[in-house]
């Protein structure tokens, strides 16, 4: 692949699905092509099937994920055959790929590590599920690389290398010509919204609904979810949202129901092709709820940090047997759409329970946004004092330090919050992102 080293390489890989605690990913597949910047168009490919080290690392789960089965890559050459090819398409160029900074960027390195070498270096990086989720919203759907095909009619994604890259490169242009004609012919090229249609949610009554879920790991999903604040990021979920009267020294947000005021028969999971939506909804609305007096059983976390490497944060709250149940029919109704849907990902419950005990917690999003060059909360923080009076706080940036401060252990807080969905790598579940979250004094 003749080429001068200006060019964007738009990359991908196919994997193994780990199955086991402690197993590792291994390389199946390589696949990129060289994209000239200025026109957009092809001007080299490289592709490339890789044999593990492991042949019986092929699970069925990841043979349903991508069709490479332990014979499709007996003959192929090991990772340490192509090192040298890979790291020549990749070094010093600029990346781009769907999810390539939380996935495929991490494989690269991983193998090259194994090897005892250094791993090629970008010069710049292009995650277009980031960035499209930014700037084209979720009108699409989950923004899975499928869902954008599927939009635009681009045909139905393979999962394999060089196919994906290519229909990643298509995306892209049809994301920036719709976005081109919206920005410059107003009113004449209106933004689409998803067709959503009715799951029936399960026949159990609110009063047969139990909290019986096991602890089980939560794992984060996509944090793009927080479109409010910029008129190009318009959503369908945004579309569909009921009005919301925000008042900072009330007790409450319009819109926002507690537990005991939820209808169990009107929660549902409208569904689109392949899981395709961002709330549950609550009649015609997104479901939103609220929590007074919550305890904060866990302080922020850090863990996982987004494409721009900000930290994702989050707070372990301890969760009232009333929600619990309300939450548990989301759970029911939710993973039932998915099941439907043909979906094959682990459902992660949004309930944990608290050691042997009957309590709960659940883990309330406090995501961030893009801001100019910077980025802002999108929940909004207050603190209220014994008297009742509020006072909004205001971060210059996002600093979790500044946090921990603020959601120390056995604090309470009230809480509002929205349920939004994900599928995301063989994980789907229902995530609990903060609007407003309030911090009440001893």
């Amino acid at each position: 692949m003749e080429a001068s080293g200006a060019e964007i390489a738009f990359f991908d890989v196919e994997t193994t699905v780990p199955i086991r605690p402690g197993e590792r990913f291994a390389l199946l597949e390589f696949g990129a092509i060289l994209v000239c910047a200025r026109r957009l168009v092809e001007v080299g490919c490289y592709s490339t099937l890789i044999r593990p080290a492991d042949l019986a690392a092929i699970s069925p789960v990841s043979v349903r994920c991508n069709g490479i089965t332990p014979d499709t890559v007996s003959a192929a050459p090991t990772f340490r055959d192509v090192a040298d090819r890979v790291f020549d398409v990749l070094d010093g160029r600029v990346w781009a790929g769907h999810n390539i900074v939380r996935f495929d960027c991490a494989r690269i390195r991983e193998a090259f590590e194994e090897l005892g070498r250094p791993p090629p270096e970008p010069k710049n990086i292009i995650d277009t599920l980031p960035l499209l989720t930014q700037k084209f919203g979720r009108r699409a759907g989950d923004m899975k690389m499928a869902s954008l095909a599927t939009y635009f009619g681009l045909g139905k994604q393979r999962h394999r290398s060089l196919d994906d890259v290519r229909m990643n490169l298509e995306v892209l242009k049809c994301c920036a010509a719709v976005l081109f004609l919206e920005v410059n012919i107003p009113n004449v090229f209106p933004l689409d919204n998803l067709v959503l249609t009715d799951t029936p949610s399960r026949t159990e009554t609110y009063e047969n609904a139990s909290c019986s879920h096991q602890q089980t790991p939560g794992l984060p999903s996509d944090e793009f979810t927080d479109q409010q604040t910029n008129r190009h990021i318009p959503s369908s979920y945004c579309d569909r949202i009921c009005t919301t009267v925000r008042t900072e020294n009330s007790n409450s947000y319009a819109g926002f129901l507690e537990a005991d005021q939820v209808l169990p028969d009107k929660i549902r999971a409208p569904t689109v092709q392949s899981f395709q939506k961002a709330v549950l909804l609550y009649g015609d609305c997104p479901l939103q709820l609220s929590c007074m007096g919550m305890k904060i059983h866990f302080g922020v976390s850090q863990k996982f940090t987004d494409y721009a490497g900000r930290p994702k944060l989050s707070i372990v709250v301890d969760a009232p047997h009333n929600l619990c149940k309300i939450l548990d029919i989301c759970d029911q109704v939710a993973q039932a759409s998915s099941q439907n849907s043909g979906s094959n990902s682990q459902w992660r419950p949004v309930l944990k329970r608290h050691g042997y005990s009957n309590t709960f917690t659940i883990r309330l999003h406090i995501p961030t946004v893009a801001n100019g060059d910077g980025a802002i909360y999108s929940t909004e923080m207050y603190h209220k004092d014994p008297s009742g009076n509020m006072q909004k706080l205001v971060f210059s940036r996002p600093d979790a330090a500044e946090l921990e401060s603020i959601f120390v252990p056995g604090t309470t807080i009230d809480a509002y919050f929205i349920t939004d969905l994900y599928d995301f790598q063989q994980n789907a579940g229902i995530k609990l992102v903060a609007r407003r979250l309030v911090v009440l004094s001893k």
